[in-house]
């Protein structure tokens, strides 16, 4: 989502939940960090190429394929942005086939077992969208097929898409507290029909220190993931860090919920919403929206080594069961293993420290809805 602008006071307000939420949350899941992030290292990405058509301006997705990427913008006001952009290996568009309709917020991509391009019409910065969408694009196609879907709950912002061994599409919502939870369709997606979803899990995102323009809060969102080629392994994305999980039997929610996170730092990309596997799988590759930075920058692609070294750590992130999102947990619910008082006394000490970093960050600018 493109950011821009000073924060209003409501927005303050809903920094201000985010801050409380972190503060609230429970205790950090267990991660095992990839050898750089271990040894204290977040070295930068390697890049790749640069994307130099000015359509892609405020890049939300990306996937990678065999011949080069498909990329998406964020539902831009410009209507010759509203397009599914393919790209070959240097970057350089080569096709792009535009929406039947306008789009809302397309804010991920995703490919099928069959070639089929998935495209998440799922950002809902106000929380007012009574329906999200998916569109397809089968090989071959000139437009895309809309299918709608509605959550069982409330509206929910959202930027990833993961599909599982089956190409059932997962959503996972944006969050803000650090804990994300996933939906996915209970029954098959069919065009000029509204699809319910259902809750099936959250994941509490395991904390970092990675440097970051949108600081604390930017490590407390997903705003992007990918499935490996393979399907054995699913990554999420903040706005610092790569979180990849192993999908060793192909069930993506379990691996979510109840595995352990590599963390992989992605420090000071400009604005990262977008994560993708390289074909071969040994590497994740990423890419900011431009919209916003210097004159001259142009999006380019970041490649970042992956580890198939095996999580050691063994806590779980999270919860396979159906959920309602609460935006605090209890501090019945803390697994830190601090007694009430002592968790009251340092979540007082952190609320002081944060406060004045969150003076700081309220300067920085606000998701606007487009």
């Amino acid at each position: 989502m493109r950011v821009r602008g000073r924060l209003t006071w409501g927005r303050r307000a809903g920094a201000g939940a985010a801050l409380a939420a972190l503060l609230a949350g429970a205790g950090a899941p267990a991660i095992a960090l990839t050898p750089a992030a271990a040894a204290g290292a977040a070295a930068a990405g390697t890049p790749v190429c640069q994307v130099r058509d000015d359509r892609l301006r405020e890049i939300s997705g990306m996937v990678a394929t065999d011949d080069g990427y498909v990329m998406i913008n964020d539902g831009a006001d410009d209507e010759a942005r509203r397009r599914i952009f393919f790209l070959d290996e240097r970057c350089t568009v080569v096709r792009a086939v535009a929406f039947p309709s306008r789009p809302r917020d397309t804010e991920d991509l995703a490919i099928g077992r069959d070639g089929t391009v998935w495209v998440a019409d799922i950002g809902d910065n106000d929380h007012s969208r009574p329906t999200i969408a998916i569109w397809r694009l089968a090989p071959g196609a000139d437009q895309p097929v809309l299918h709608r879907m509605t959550y069982p709950d409330r509206p929910h912002d959202a930027e990833a898409l993961l599909l599982d061994a089956s190409d059932r599409p997962l959503i996972i919502t944006k969050g803000g507290s650090g804990t994300v939870f996933l939906y996915a369709p209970t029954a098959a997606l069919r065009p000029g029909a509204t699809t319910p979803l259902a809750s099936v899990g959250q994941v509490t995102l395991p904390t970092t220190s990675t440097s970051n323009p949108f600081s604390f809060l930017g490590r407390g969102v997903i705003t992007g993931a990918a499935s490996a080629p393979d399907g054995r392994r699913v990554v999420l994305r903040s706005y610092a860090d790569a979180f990849e999980y192993d999908v060793p039997d192909g069930e993506v929610v379990r691996a979510l919920t109840a595995g352990t996170a590599r963390v992989t730092p992605l420090p000071d990309e400009p604005q990262g919403e977008s994560v993708t596997y390289s074909r071969d799988g040994r590497s994740l590759l990423t890419v900011s929206e431009s919209a916003d930075q210097p004159a001259g920058t142009r999006p380019t692609i970041l490649r970042y080594p992956t580890t198939d070294g095996p999580a050691t750590a063994a806590r779980p992130t999270g919860s396979a069961a159906s959920v309602l999102p609460t935006l605090v947990r209890p501090i019945a619910e803390d697994t830190t293993g601090l007694s009430r008082r002592t968790w009251v006394l340092a979540a007082g000490a952190g609320t002081l420290v944060a406060l004045l970093g969150l003076a700081g960050v309220l300067r920085w600018r606000h998701t606007a809805r487009r």
